[in-house]
Parts: C-alpha cells; sequence; structure tokens
C-alpha cells in the first residue's frame, strides 16, 4: 500500500464581524492514514503549507519500517514490536523465557538432538542428520490465514511439545492482537479446537496421608525439615518461600507476608510474580510451632535474623547462633532439602510447584471457600470472575486450622 494524497481547493462563504458575506479559500491536503487505512483532511492557508506537509508525510512513511502494515509488516516485525512492549511490563527473568517460546513462532528453528540444536547455536550451521525448519517469521500478516497457524501449531507440538505448542499459541494470539490494536492490521482468528483433545500428562501429587507424613518428618528433622515442610503449610513459591525475611513473619497475628521474590542468582527482588502475588498467608499451628523452633537455630547475618531460609551457615557451640544467613540458591535448595525426603520416606517424588498444587486442593477439599483460596495461593483467579466476585466468609485463621486437621494424626 502506497502513500496516496492530493491537494485540493475549497472555497467556503463566511460571514464576518459586520455581517458581510465574505469568501475563504483553503487548501486541503487529503490522504489515507498509512497505518489504519482511514481517510484524514488536514486545511492550510497557503498551498505551500500543504505541499509542505505532503512532502513531509510521505517522507515520514518511507522511513518507518511499519509504515505499510498490510504489505510489509511480517510476522517477524509484529514480534519485535510486541516484545518492545512486553520488555517494560515484566521481569527479566520471565522476559528472558518469552524469548525461548517466542522463536517457536518466529523461526527457524533446528529439529535435532540436544547436542545439534547446542552446536546450530554456537556454530550456526546446520550439523549433519539435523533439519532447519521455518516457523511464521517471514510470512506477511497480511497473507497469514488459519491454515497457517494450524498447520504451525501441530509442528510445533509434534517437535517441541504440547505445553510449548500451547504457550508459542498463546503468545501468538496477542501478537497479532497488538498489531491489529497498533497498527490497524487485519488478522486471522486463531483456529478453533487448536490443541484440544491433546492429552496432558499429570503430575505426581501427594495425597493427604503421605504429606502428613513428609510433616510428621519435618516436625522431628529440627534442622532442615521446615525447609521442605513450609510449601506444603503455605502453598507457596520457591522463589517466595526463598525470599522471605523474617520482618514479615508476624506470630502475633499468625501470618506470612509474601511480598518479595529471590531470583536465581540469590538475589532479592521487592516484587512478586503477578500483582495477586503480593498477600497474607495465614500460618497453622504447626508451621507456627517449627518456625518458633527454627528462629532459635536459624542463621544470622551479621548477628541478626534476617532471612527466614538462609544457606546453612556454620554451626559453633550452643547457644552461640550459628554464622552465614546468606542466600540459599534454589538448586542447592532443592537438592539439599526438598529432594532427600522423598527417597528417605520411600515416597513418589514430587516437585515443588506439586506441593503448591496440594496445598491448595487441601484447603479446598477442607471446605475453605474457593475465593478465599485463591486470595491466599496469590492467583488472581481461577477464572477472572471467580476471583472478583467470589465472596469468602471465613477469615484466613480458619485456612490454617483446616490445614492443621487435615495434617494432624
Amino acid at each position: 500500500m502506497s502513500f496516496k494524497s492530493s491537494i485540493t481547493k475549497r472555497l467556503r462563504k463566511r460571514k464576518n464581524k459586520a455581517g458581510e458575506i465574505v469568501f475563504q479559500t483553503r487548501h486541503v491536503l487529503n490522504y489515507r492514514h498509512p497505518k489504519n487505512g482511514k481517510r484524514r483532511q488536514e486545511f492550510f492557508e497557503r498551498r505551500a503549507d500543504a505541499q509542505d506537509r505532503q512532502s513531509e508525510l510521505a517522507a515520514s512513511i518511507q522511513t518507518d519500517p511499519l509504515h505499510d502494515p498490510m504489505s510489509a509488516l511480517t510476522v517477524s516485525k509484529a514480534l519485535d514490536h510486541w516484545l518492545e512492549n512486553k520488555k517494560k511490563r515484566v521481569k527479566p527473568s520471565s522476559f528472558g523465557a518469552c524469548l525461548a517460546v517466542v522463536e517457536h513462532i518466529r523461526g527457524p528453528i533446528l529439529v535435532g538432538s540436544r547436542e545439534q540444536r547446542e552446536h546450530y547455536r554456537q556454530t550456526n550451521t546446520v550439523p549433519d542428520g539435523a533439519e532447519l525448519h521455518e516457523r511464521l517469521g517471514k510470512l506477511l500478516i497480511s497473507e497469514l490465514r488459519t491454515a497457517h497457524i494450524r498447520s504451525w501449531f501441530n509442528e510445533v507440538r509434534d517437535n517441541s511439545g504440547a505445553y510449548t505448542a500451547r504457550r508459542a499459541k498463546s503468545f501468538l494470539a496477542s501478537v497479532l492482537a497488538l498489531a491489529e490494536e497498533d497498527f490497524g492490521v487485519r488478522v486471522p482468528s486463531m483456529p478453533t479446537q487448536l490443541g484440544k483433545g491433546t492429552p496432558k500428562i499429570r503430575k505426581t501429587i501427594l495425597e493427604t496421608p503421605q504429606v502428613a507424613k513428609v510433616i510428621h518428618e519435618a516436625q522431628i528433622d529440627r534442622e532442615h525439615g521446615v525447609y521442605y515442610a513450609f510449601p506444603f503449610l503455605a502453598g507457596t513459591r520457591p522463589s517466595e518461600q526463598l525470599g522471605l525475611l523474617w520482618s514479615e513473619v508476624d506470630f502475633d497475628q499468625n501470618t506470612i507476608r509474601i511480598c518479595r521474590i529471590q531470583e536465581r542468582d540469590g538475589t532479592l527482588s521487592e516484587t512478586t510474580k503477578t500483582d495477586a502475588g503480593t498477600r497474607e498467608i495465614p500460618m497453622g499451628g504447626i508451621l507456627r510451632g517449627m518456625l518458633l523452633q527454627w528462629r532459635l537455630r536459624c542463621p544470622r547475618e551479621a548477628g541478626e535474623l534476617y532471612r527466614v531460609f538462609p544457606g546453612p551457615g556454620r554451626l559453633r557451640p550452643w547457644p552461640l547462633p550459628r554464622l552465614g544467613g546468606g542466600p540459599l540458591l534454589y538448586q542447592n535448595w532443592r537438592r539439599r532439602y526438598w529432594e532427600p525426603v522423598f527417597g528417605r520416606l520411600d515416597l513418589p517424588y514430587v516437585t515443588p510447584h506439586s506441593a503448591r498444587h496440594t496445598y491448595i486442593s487441601t484447603l479446598q477439599a477442607q471446605g475453605v471457600e474457593v475465593g478465599l483460596v485463591a486470595k491466599i495461593a496469590g492467583h488472581a483467579n481461577p477464572t477472572v470472575t471467580l476471583g472478583i466476585y467470589t465472596h469468602a466468609v471465613r477469615d484466613g485463621a480458619d485456612a490454617g486450622q483446616k490445614l492443621d486437621e487435615a495434617y494432624s494424626p
């Protein structure tokens, strides 16, 4: 779509202040807006001014890479625009995860073994036995059709898995919606039933008696127990647990305030994963007792209590507090504290996120209102309507008590 414009002359009849009829000549610049295709008119007293404006518009459009969205905007350019907006609204670690998914939309993607993919990343050459598959990046938005999206989704699912395909499809829908909003392009509808019927791998979830066994072991294990019992008793994400400070544990109100996370490198970020992630979690009697005991043994930073779940530090003769108190990295927490307990108790291994799932499911099974469970877990929903309109009639203390009843012998 090229920039087309014209300058016309318009004669208008007006009355002046004296009531006399006068004729006014105006020069009108007529054109279609290059981004949304809408008709525009600009008015000038002199033809020279209209011509200057016409030249200015033509020059700016020629230097704008997105000046002609109907014919020049590719999926790759739309992705870049979406990423530019996304980067301003998410944490760097989340943005890095977005980049990895976006490549499945943009392409090309090397289909081969892990070693072959690593070789391609380092050398930018396709190793023997691997294939380079194009994705949607080079395709013009004006030529994108539902059939393209369906074929692309199936290929991503077959080569990279159903989970990756569903995430990429969700991102693509956002990319196209933003392109339509900002550039006025027409985009295809997402194919119906895309990904439906794809079997999802169920995560291993511990049953209530099994969790009770973990909690009982943790109460005996005063050195490590609170580290692996906490996700079952508080429903936190690992980043929230490892970022927790003693100043956020209120033993008077029996609540734990979640307001920050620990990044992968051990630094603290004064934000949570989502806005709803900033919340208060009720402490039941089991968790409160374990934290009170742990507070006496917890490593100090510069002699003061700081992190609730720090690195192990260095033991000193009782009653001297142990030295340390620095950050405990996620991979060390998982290897040193989380994983061993399942082998020791002969239980099926579950991920920390499965423990969070168990926490939420147990509260619901014990009769706590779903709206309150969503609030405690830091969910903006289970669904938007549920998150906004469900009225919780019990307070957080009741939720903590229900959790204790489920896991007590």
